[in-house]
């Protein structure tokens, strides 16, 4: 039981029931109203941040559709100069392929012209080749001949001969030499040079020992080596000993000789391998020389040639001086009488032309009548003609 104002009421009462259950429907109502204004709260709180976040997204929205407007701008700007740039290309590429087709033509011009230049040329270097292998097949030909020479030793002997006549020949005066000549002690020398004293004529004797070269060059073994080595010292100092007994003759011929070898190759041989062998030589006085060593020494004899004969001829150069001094003497007296004769040539030439001027005046005078202006002259010279003997 409750009381209110002093009245008590059951609490099984249906009116007490009913004020209670309104009064807690009111509350219950409070409490949700309560809870819902709580909820509503933070609902809002909750929804600030959401909102805003709402509100920027729509502003993204908004720049993303404007973007997209400026990218479809920029894209059919894009397509414009794709355009261009095509078209341009297009222009290029023609004008370009068209560039390119002309050179491509001249090229193949030029080529076309190079080609057939080249095949000319090829043609003629055909031509100068066949005839370059006849030669080489005569030179084949040659050849076999020269080994069929120096095969002997009379023909090889007789080559060394012709080599040595055509270097001399080129090298010293026609009347400075002498080809076999014989000397007293009846022996023949290839050549005998004809030098004053000193040193006097000084023989040249050619000699190839071949056979001795070819065996040292096929030797296949040192005792093969060996052997030919002997070989070529026996026959090379059986030479020195020949030319230095047979060709050097005191109060004749010079002191000394020379041994010709016609071939370079045996030279170098000598000098590179054997110089004992030279040596020996010197020592005999017997100098060997090759073709080329001749020539050189050959041309020293030359300068001692003209050497001599310039002494021999000083008399005759001073008497020949003398005369010309005699001959200008005499043109210098001949020069002084054609400067006299000058002289009075030009003074008869001078008073010939004042005769002259005195004739045409009376001339001009006798022309106008005028006799009575005529006066004798007072110069009665007269100019005589003389000729000089």
């Amino acid at each position: 039981m409750i009381t209110i104002d002093g009245t008590p009421y059951a609490l099984n009462d249906p009116l007490v029931l009913a004020a209670l259950g309104g009064l807690a429907v009111v509350l219950l109502m409070l409490i949700l109203l309560f809870l819902s204004a709580r909820a509503a709260g933070r609902s809002a709180r909750a929804m600030a941040p959401l909102a805003m976040q709402m509100g920027q997204l729509g502003q993204r929205v908004q720049g993303l559709g404007d973007g997209q407007e400026r990218l479809a701008g920029g894209l059919h700007h894009v397509s414009e100069a794709q355009a261009q740039s095509q078209t341009a290309m297009l222009q290029l590429m023609e004008k370009r392929l068209s560039e390119v087709s002309g050179q491509m033509n001249e090229n193949l011009q030029g080529s076309a012209r190079r080609t057939a230049q080249t095949l000319g040329e090829l043609q003629q270097r055909l031509k100068a080749i066949d005839k370059a292998q006849d030669n080489i097949t005569k030179l084949s030909g040659d050849v076999l001949t020269l080994q069929d020479i120096l095969s002997n030793k009379q023909t090889r002997g007789a080559f060394g001969e012709i080599q040595l006549t055509d270097i001399v020949s080129k090298a010293l005066p026609k009347d400075s030499y002498t080809l076999q000549a014989t000397l007293s002690n009846g022996k023949r020398a290839d050549c005998l040079i004809h030098l004053p004293n000193p040193p006097g004529p000084i023989c040249v004797d050619s000699k190839f020992p071949l056979e001795a070269y070819e065996a040292l060059r096929n030797a296949t073994n040192d005792w093969e080596v060996n052997e030919a080595a002997k070989f070529l010292r026996t026959s090379v100092k059986k030479h020195i000993k020949d030319i230095s007994e047979k060709y050097i003759l005191d109060g004749e011929t010079a002191d000394g000789a020379l041994m010709f070898l016609p071939s370079e190759a045996v030279y170098a041989e000598l000098h590179a391998n054997f110089p004992d062998l030279v040596r020996e030589g010197f020592s005999a006085r017997v100098w060997i020389v090759s073709p080329t060593t001749c020539m050189a020494t050959l041309n020293t004899m030359r300068a001692i040639l003209k050497d001599a004969r310039m002494r021999e001829q000083a008399g005759a150069i001073r008497r020949e001086l003398g005369l010309l001094f005699a001959d200008v003497e005499r043109l210098g007296t001949r020069v002084e009488n054609l400067d006299r004769h000058f002289g009075q040539a030009a003074k008869d030439i001078s008073d010939i032309k004042i005769s002259a001027d005195k004739a045409g005046r009376r001339a001009r005078r006798l022309d106008n009548f005028d006799f009575e202006e005529l006066a004798p002259d007072t110069d009665e010279t007269v100019v005589k003609l003389t000729k000089d003997s």
